[in-house]
């Protein structure tokens, strides 16, 4: 059964909108910006933080203390792009037939962070703190309470490979027949824990990241969402094949030799039927950092050599964590919707100066188009301990 992309919903630094969000992508117009709130060590640091001002973002009255945090505001901000489709399949298949199934890496720990060092000041939490908040398991459960369903919800939390690995679980119970409809993807939003913890391990770039870059010095870390409405009904885009594997390789670093990525890419290339001359473009997942920029060209180049455009657009908005796979996705959604006749790229967002250790890949730069719309897409996503995705997506 092939499982389409119907809808989506999504926010992060580039916007909350399917066309302002390409424009900024195709014309090269990063979201990261430099933040003095989120600092370490006093250096301030570039993030992706959304378009949507706190107050700008939808209300939790109607949700338990449990489900308050930033972190199920901007999912809901997502949701409600599309909710009309969604109470359109919910009356259509009533709401035990509709799933949910979400990645993320922080959840509430934004509103733990306010709790504890309310606790340390006062010795008493504030009123508004349930620990529930901080539980992986929120999102989904904040979107099946606003929307009244009853189908499987639930999240996945691998680091920088949850939605992926979010939206292959979704297919799976369309096909397994337990849901007609599956809402899928991820949100993140910032907080200093993920801030300060990526920059311990020296991974953070206090200037915009520069992915494949001899200067590169590692990530930005971004936040948002991207919420796809999932089901067998034709619509443009596909998920065509998806991959998983583990490296079982280290705690952080990959494989040097990129053997679970490549695993991973090869069984989405299998599960879509195709070959990798018949992807038109991969989004990579180009964190910028020593070791996966060595270990992803490695793996593409023995996989696709050096023709295949790529780009990795975590210049634009920022690692976003759990979030990051569905985010990429949107951004390959967005670019293989009809309303892109010439087939423009996301670009790569550079200074230019390739890394001669690394293997040659054919980087998009801006303006860049394939002359028509793209057939088949790639998306990679590897994630701390090894945990490696892969998604195809294609024209239906």
């Amino acid at each position: 059964m092939t499982i389409y992309l119907n809808a989506l919903g999504m926010i992060c630094s580039l916007g909350d909108t399917h066309a302002g969000i390409r424009q900024r992508l195709f014309a090269g117009d990063s979201g990261l910006h430099a933040s003095e709130r989120h600092m370490s060590n006093d250096v301030a640091r570039h993030v992706g933080s959304i378009a949507l001002t706190d107050a700008e973002l939808p209300s939790l009255d109607h949700l338990p203390l449990r489900e308050h945090s930033r972190n199920n505001r901007v999912a809901l901000a997502a949701l409600a792009q599309i909710r009309s489709e969604v109470d359109a399949l919910i009356a259509r298949f009533g709401p035990d037939r509709i799933g949910i199934v979400l990645g993320t890496s922080t959840s509430g720990i934004a509103e733990g962070e306010v709790a504890f060092k309310h606790y340390v000041e006062h010795g008493a939490f504030p009123s508004h703190f349930h620990y529930g908040q901080q539980e992986l398991g929120s999102p989904a459960a904040a979107l099946a309470a606003t929307l009244g369903v009853s189908g499987p919800a639930y999240v996945h939390s691998s680091a920088c490979s949850s939605s992926a690995k979010a939206m292959a679980s979704a297919a799976r119970l369309i096909n397994m027949g337990l849901c007609d409809a599956v809402i899928s993807g991820g949100v993140d939003t910032l907080c200093d824990f993920t801030i300060a913890g990526f920059a311990a391990l020296d991974s953070v770039s206090a200037e915009r990241c520069n992915p494949l870059s001899a200067n590169r010095h590692g990530i930005n870390i971004g936040e948002g969402a991207a919420l796809f409405l999932m089901t067998s009904e034709p619509a443009t885009v596909a998920l065509c094949g998806w991959g998983e594997s583990s490296d079982a390789h280290h705690i952080s670093a990959p494989d040097p030799e990129g053997a679970g990525a490549i695993l991973a890419i090869r069984q989405a290339l299998q599960r879509a039927a195709i070959t990798p001359e018949q992807i038109d473009y991969v989004n990579l997942h180009g964190t910028a950092t020593l070791q996966n920029d060595a270990m992803e060209s490695k793996a593409i180049h023995q996989l696709f050599g050096a023709a295949t455009p790529v780009s990795s657009t975590k210049s634009f908005t920022g690692h976003t964590l759990g979030a990051a796979s569905a985010i990429e996705a949107g951004l390959c959604w967005l670019t293989m919707q009809d309303d892109n006749p010439t087939g423009m790229l996301p670009p790569h967002l550079w200074d230019g100066q390739a890394d001669p250790a690394l293997p040659s890949l054919n980087v998009v730069a801006v303006g860049k188009a394939l002359g028509r719309p793209p057939r088949y897409v790639l998306s990679n996503s590897f994630a701390f301990g090894g945990s490696n995705a892969a998604l195809i997506f294609g024209r239906g």
